[in-house]
């Protein structure tokens, strides 16, 4: 198995439509650990690690993200895996 890290900025109408809830849960569906959290710009912010395909899957997920999301940007960055976390929180 390949171990990957993707770095996510999600833009849009993104902040108080459980967003972070719902990546939190998908994360946990696909066994990816990492974190989200809100940003002050709008913006929600996610880290994620975990198999290759995977964290492809999340990454895909945060395009659309929940219903009531409306994503009108994402910026992604790639990486190696440093293992740095047990599982996916939010702040």
């Amino acid at each position: 198995m390949s171990l990957a890290r993707a770095h996510v900025i999600i833009k849009g109408r993104v902040q108080g439509v459980f967003f972070r809830a719902e990546a939190r849960r998908k994360a946990e569906e696909l066994g990816l650990t990492g974190w989200g959290r809100n940003n002050p710009d709008g913006a929600v912010e996610a880290v994620a690690e975990g198999d290759t395909d995977m964290v492809e899957k999340f990454v895909n997920w945060c395009h659309e993200g929940p219903p009531r999301a409306r994503v009108t940007a994402i910026e992604v960055s790639r990486s190696g895996a440093t293992g740095e976390f047990t599982h996916f929180t939010i702040d």
